[in-house]
């Protein structure tokens, strides 16, 4: 993962992301099979509604993460494009007499507006996190994805420029940004990035992914050992903040060890207008003391920190 620098942030930043695709899902069974898949209350929800959702083996390891948006003929799955080709191929496996098809919405975008004035983008922004409106053939949701105030906007790909230009005009200092800003916002939040903070191996709480994971809904794959490691506290690794005592950040990979012994490995790195040279990584149980010092690769040191940085000021 490369180095990442940002500069002032905007009163709000806006991009289009991406490396995300949207996927229609449909058909009579669409809820109560995904409802089944993942770890989000499907069944439950009401039009309107953005659901943070999980797909998980059985082992509860991650898959992939992802948005629902609940409408009243279709779901969507807002998902990262490179895990949706590993994540439709375990959900086919699974679908065996449902009424349920997955369709690329290769014609709709998604446009996303970070930061501190994001909700004022537009007067239809609806004012309850995890939540959407219909606006002007778009759909407007209160989506925290990265962990701080955002709006994302589902729009029809032949409007992104005129959509982002009408952002740019109403936002009083809000200018485009690029990917690096979200990272930054990212992990300052402690919002671990499935494939890069974890691995095949990670199991969902190790990641802190709990906003994503309905503890009251019923069965669903991966449910019995997040249940078990609930009920018992058996995690042996989780993820902390890192705030690194120098200049640069490391590279992803560098080894962390305490008392000469291995804890983690740092997964993310950035150096925060607000914090510093910071960072992310799994640790094993001995070094999730905030404050505890860690070796950083061979020359480096951490100080471990509780997430999200800057939660001891609150």
């Amino acid at each position: 993962m490369p180095h990442l620098e940002s500069s002032e942030r905007p009163a709000a930043g806006v991009l289009t992301l991406d490396r995300r695709i949207l996927v229609r899902v449909t058909g009579d069974d669409r809820a109560s099979f995904l409802h089944g898949m993942c770890t989000a209350d499907v069944k439950g929800a009401r039009p309107g509604s953005i659901l943070p959702a999980l797909f998980l083996t059985e082992h509860a390891h991650v898959i992939a993460d992802a948005f629902i948006w609940v409408t009243a003929e279709v779901l969507l799955l807002d998902i990262d494009a490179a895990a949706w080709t590993l994540t439709h191929a375990h959900l086919e496996k699974l679908l065996v007499a449902d009424d349920v098809e997955f369709e690329d919405a290769a014609d709709l975008a998604l446009i996303d507006l970070e930061g501190p004035a994001a909700l004022d983008a537009t007067v239809e922004s609806p004012r309850a996190p995890w939540s959407f409106i219909e606006a002007g053939g778009a759909l407007v949701g209160n989506l925290p994805r990265y962990g701080g105030p955002a709006v994302s906007v589902i729009a029809p790909r032949n409007l992104i420029d005129s959509t982002i230009a009408t952002i740019l005009a109403k936002v009083p200092g809000a200018r485009r940004v690029d990917f690096s800003m979200l990272e930054t916002i990212r992990i300052e939040n402690g919002v671990a990035l499935v494939g890069v903070d974890t691995s095949d191996k990670t199991i969902a709480l190790e990641a802190r992914l709990n906003r994503a994971i309905s503890f009251n809904k019923g069965c669903y794959l991966g449910q019995e050992t997040i249940e078990r490691a609930t009920a018992r506290g058996g995690l042996k690794k989780r993820m902390f903040g890192l705030k690194f005592n120098t200049a640069d950040v490391p590279n992803a990979g560098a080894v962390l060890s305490l008392d000469g012994k291995e804890v983690g490995r740092v997964s993310s790195a950035v150096r925060s207008p607000r914090f510093g040279a910071i960072g992310l990584a799994i640790l094993h149980h001995s070094a999730w003391m905030p404050g505890t010092e860690l070796k950083v690769g061979e020359g480096g040191s951490a100080i471990v920190a509780e997430l999200p940085f800057g939660a001891e000021l609150k």
